[in-house]
């Protein structure tokens, strides 16, 4: 895998003191000298089960690590100043090229994302999206593909992330009880 945020912090970056030894391993990064500190809070990422009317999902091939060749649900993360519908907006946009219609809050899941040897605490933040456009379809930006698949069909091992199998998992359940 790889180090925690504050593993990684060998120096204050107010002002440059090396961090105690003894304090490499907890968090929040506290700097003894300076009083300087530094809360690791999770990212936010945003993904979405976008579905057409024949109840297919559009699921993505990663074409970057983490996760490179895996199946996934197009998403990313969120910019500060951004809400989290907003930013799956644009990731749909960005990676796909589709303009969602509608957008409903599916669930939210704790995940690690291991990249350059580094593991960032997330927070995922699940959607159900419709497009009227889904035959504009188009790999872009991190997509080495991309298919409309039945997501109660698909085996859940083969998604990229745990909180993907997660969502989709419960979107099953969802689907099968009738629940929105």
């Amino acid at each position: 895998m790889g180090a925690a945020p504050w593993q990684i912090f060998q120096f204050c970056p107010r002002c440059g003191v090396a961090r105690a030894s003894a304090l490499r391993h907890a968090a929040p990064f506290r700097c003894e000298a300076c009083g300087f500190l530094y809360f690791f809070n999770p990212s936010v990422a945003v993904a979405a089960l976008i579905l057409r009317d024949d109840g297919k999902a559009l699921f993505i091939r990663r074409a970057k690590d983490p996760a490179k060749g895996r199946l996934a649900l197009v998403g990313g993360f969120v910019d500060a100043g951004e809400s989290a519908e907003h930013a799956l907006r644009r990731e749909v946009r960005e990676e796909v090229q589709l303009e969602l219609d509608e957008v409903q809050f599916l669930s939210s899941h704790p995940n690690d994302y291991h990249y350059q040897g580094t593991t960032y605490p997330v927070v995922d933040f699940i959607f159900v999206a419709r497009t009227l456009d889904h035959d504009r379809a188009a790999a872009l930006d991190d997509v080495a593909s991309f298919a409309w698949l039945d997501p109660h069909a698909i085996d859940l091992e083969d998604l990229a992330f745990p909180s993907m199998r997660d969502a989709v998992a419960r979107f099953r359940v969802a689907r099968a009880t009738g629940s929105p």
